[in-house]
């Protein structure tokens, strides 16, 4: 059994997203300190990029902060930054990419160098399923789970897609990009039926989660929930000093679930 599916035994997990290098990459590290110390169970770590198309303002700003910060934040300094807080942390670490910069760092030496720094898992949203079979093959060969999603759109494919998934299910609750929403409208009761039908793997739920209640409600369906833009949101209106906002409001997510 993986370190990820390990990470949703016998509890409902929490797990968190951050953009590194906002607003620092040695604030990140103290950020994914304080989400673990508050008691998430896995932490999603957005490497920045310049075109990241499943994300809203919410996180594509803080990318652009990233990249733009004092020295920038490139994908070596992450995996630096990540060596750093592994001696720290014993949460799964998920990395969010996107295709492209894997693809030009290379699969074989982005995946050995995820194994080496202590990386778990790997979020492509823009690899088409058809597409993944050479870089998860890498993957696997270096302890890598590559996550798959599952979106509303994607109903006439669900059990298909969720059919060999490794990890973790990430279902998707909405359509569109990723954001804090008042109403999420999906039957995810209906979607999660269908996995389940074909597969154990656990599954959470994300894009839009963003109080203790929904937390609570769809925990209840799903084996745990995913919540990004929330924390990015907190991040940016506290910047250097959003450890302690950070920490209490994981630790209220996860008291709900």
């Amino acid at each position: 059994m993986s370190k990820i599916r390990e990470a949703f035994e016998n509890k409902k997990a929490f797990v968190g997203f951050l953009t590194a290098g906002d607003p620092s990459l040695e604030k990140t590290e103290e950020y994914i300190m304080e989400m673990e110390r508050a008691g998430a169970s896995i932490i999603e770590i957005g490497i920045p990029f310049s075109d990241p198309i499943a994300e809203g303002p919410v996180i594509q700003d803080a990318n652009v902060r990233a990249l733009s910060a004092l020295g920038g934040c490139n994908t070596d300094m992450v995996f630096a930054m990540v060596e750093r807080v592994r001696a720290k942390v014993s949460v799964p670490l998920v990395f969010l990419t996107y295709l492209n910069p894997v693809f030009r760092y290379g699969y074989e030496a982005f995946c050995k160098r995820c194994k080496e720094v202590g990386i778990d898992g790997l979020i492509i949203p823009d690899m088409p399923y058809e597409e993944r079979g050479e870089l998860e093959s890498v993957a696997e060969a270096y302890g890598v789970d590559l996550i798959t999603l599952i979106a509303p759109t994607s109903r006439e494919r669900i059990q298909m897609l969720a059919k060999n998934a490794k990890g973790y299910i990430y279902l998707v609750s909405s359509m569109g990009v990723t954001g804090v929403r008042s109403e999420i409208t999906t039957d995810i009761a209906e979607m999660v039926e269908q996995i389940r039908a074909v597969s154990d793997t656990p599954i959470a739920v994300g894009f839009g989660i963003s109080t203790p209640e929904q937390a609570r409600m769809y925990s209840e369906t799903a084996d745990g929930v995913i919540v990004g833009s929330a924390i990015v949101k907190l991040i940016a209106a506290h910047g250097m000093d959003a450890g302690k906002p950070v920490y209490e409001y994981v630790k209220s997510m996860v008291d709900a679930i």
